[in-house]
């Protein structure tokens, strides 16, 4: 079965990892998973919701916002503010990403205040929603880890990392991390969240006018596991990168498009 890209099955795309993308922010990442790239960017707003105060919830809060920007697909995607309302697929895809993230972090350690992820596609290309918790989880580290280096926090919330990655069945084969056309075409398409140490955050799998049988699924939960071990492989690489003293992010981030 040759894929559209000559990839073997099991073959990740390409992945990188370009830190510090957004001065402003307090972590940030532009994540690239082959044509998919993704800023992810983390700011942390000294604060909790109303509602936590109200209830008189401990600790703090984690939230996602999801933006497809109107050039990052083939067609121009029109905004939201444009619509007036956010689109369904955004609004589950921001929802996933915020309980994938508040799954691996220790909320009430985090104290009183909020970490907003923000992720905006640059480029779409398949795989932006598991591309954006991927990126998400870096971001969130690389804030956390100056919150500590600011005297804010003794220690890291942040349980383990997180990533996520699509499989599925492509011309009756199951593959992993899905581009475009393969997800177009693919008769089942799964997306799975996995933690550092292989366990499961969510799956979230269907058939498109197609069943699969359960070697199937094993098949593409296998292929995730493996995909998810290198990928926290790079995502740590990332971490310990942003750390070091950068050069100019905003060049880079141009520099990542050549």
């Amino acid at each position: 079965m040759n894929r559209p890209d000559s990839r073997s099955v099991d073959a990740l795309r390409p992945i990188s990892f370009l830190p510090n993308v957004a001065p402003h922010a307090t972590g940030s990442v532009l994540v690239s998973f082959g044509n998919t790239r993704v800023i992810c960017a983390c700011t942390v707003e000294e604060d909790i919701p109303r509602w936590m105060r109200y209830q008189k919830v401990k600790g703090g809060w984690l939230t996602a916002e999801y933006n497809m920007l109107p050039y990052s697909t083939l067609e121009r995607k029109q905004r939201d503010i444009t619509r007036g309302k956010i689109d369904g697929r955004s609004s589950e895809i921001q929802r996933l990403i915020g309980r994938s993230l508040r799954a691996v972090v220790d909320l009430k350690a985090l104290g009183q205040r909020t970490l907003w992820i923000d992720c905006d596609v640059l480029q779409a290309d398949g795989g932006t929603r598991t591309a954006s918790i991927t990126g998400g989880c870096v971001a969130v580290a690389i804030a956390i880890n100056k919150l500590i280096a600011g005297g804010k926090l003794k220690k890291s919330p942040l349980k383990q990392l997180v990533a996520g990655i699509s499989a599925g069945i492509y011309k009756e084969t199951a593959i992993l991390d899905l581009n475009y056309p393969e997800d177009r075409d693919a008769s089942v398409d799964f997306n799975v969240v996995m933690t550092e140490d292989l366990n499961f955050v969510e799956i979230q799998g269907s058939g498109e006018e197609a069943t699969f049988s359960s070697e199937q699924m094993t098949e593409m939960l296998a292929l995730s596991k493996n995909g998810v071990t290198e990928i926290v492989r790079l995502q740590k690489e990332a971490i310990a990168a942003a750390d070091k003293p950068d050069g100019d992010a905003l060049n880079d981030l141009a520099a990542a498009f050549g």
